[in-house]
């Protein structure tokens, strides 16, 4: 049977401390093994599995945001998690709904600390990871590069890869999008020791080009990094669902996305700062009916 009609079928309205919903398969699109969209899949499959007593959701690894992006619209998967940037990337992200805008994913560009490279224009020439094909690494980090003409040699590595071929010394420097932290860069930072580029001087003129874009301060204690908090992009990243799913579905996830956050904290610190006031800010994608059922009653 068909996902999303299978979503439809077994769906379940059942009576007392509000809706839930009983045997549905959930098949979640998530990102890098390394990265904070997967420790929080997992966390959010405990959380549906042990709140609603469904089959545990199927966590699965991508390369990335235009990834599941496209495994929502071709119904590959019922749930997955995006940046916002990446909806312009891919033919049907118009039929995808949110239910709930997430934690906020900073751009760090990562820089060998032996390196003399203080600015983004000084990494042209160098050898630099933009993230794996598909993901939202690589379009903030080529829209970023072409907009400041800087001319690196650019190649495509997951953020695994990436740091196991900076520690090889075959990079120079990687970029990554990721909520804070994310481990595979604090075990760089540990190990190798790294350097995180400070984006002021170019943002001002970049985020005028590309509003979905927000600046943020990235604080050295993160990573605990000796060369101090830097300033960085940030996107906005949302929890998405194709239209089709059953109304009650969505409401059910929701409502244990927010009453299971204790759980979801201990999977990844990011889910600390989901709330519902601004979970609901997800434009240019709209809330999934069911998604906006539950946030009209918690009255947000």
């Amino acid at each position: 049977m068909h996902a999303a009609v299978s979503l439809l079928t077994a769906a379940t309205v059942l009576t007392g401390c509000g809706s839930t919903v009983e045997n549905i398969k959930i098949t979640m699109a998530t990102g890098s093994e390394s990265g904070v969209y997967y420790a929080l899949g997992n966390g959010l499959a405990d959380v549906w599995s042990g709140r609603l007593g469904i089959v545990r959701p199927q966590v699965v690894a991508t390369d990335g945001s235009i990834d599941n992006v496209t495994r929502l619209v071709n119904n590959q998967a019922e749930v997955g998690f995006s940046q916002a940037d990446a909806l312009d990337e891919v033919d049907g992200a118009s039929r995808l709904r949110a239910l709930a805008r997430m934690h906020d994913d900073y751009l760090q560009v990562i820089i060998r600390n032996d390196l003399p490279v203080t600015k983004l224009s000084e990494l042209s020439g160098r050898r630099v990871s933009i993230g794996a094909k598909g993901s939202g690494v690589e379009i903030i980090a080529n829209k970023l590069l072409g907009a400041e003409n800087v001319t690196p040699q650019k190649v495509n590595l997951g953020l695994d890869e990436s740091a196991q071929a900076m520690e090889e010394g075959k990079l120079d420097a990687l970029f990554w999008s990721g909520g804070l932290p994310t481990k595979k860069i604090t075990d760089l930072a540990k190990g190798l020791g790294v350097r995180m580029l400070d984006l002021n001087d170019v943002l001002s003129k970049f985020r005028q080009q590309y509003p979905v874009y927000g600046s943020a301060t990235l604080p050295a204690s993160t990573y605990n990094l000796q060369s101090g908090p830097v300033i960085t992009l940030v996107v906005r990243n949302f929890l998405l669902v194709h239209e089709n799913m059953p109304d009650d579905v969505a409401e059910a996830l929701v409502r244990q996305l927010f009453e299971g956050q204790p759980e979801l904290v201990k999977a990844h610190s990011a889910a600390r700062t989901i709330e519902q006031r601004s979970a609901i800010e997800t434009s240019p994608v709209p809330l999934h009916n069911g998604a906006m059922r539950y946030y009209r009653e918690a009255k947000v």
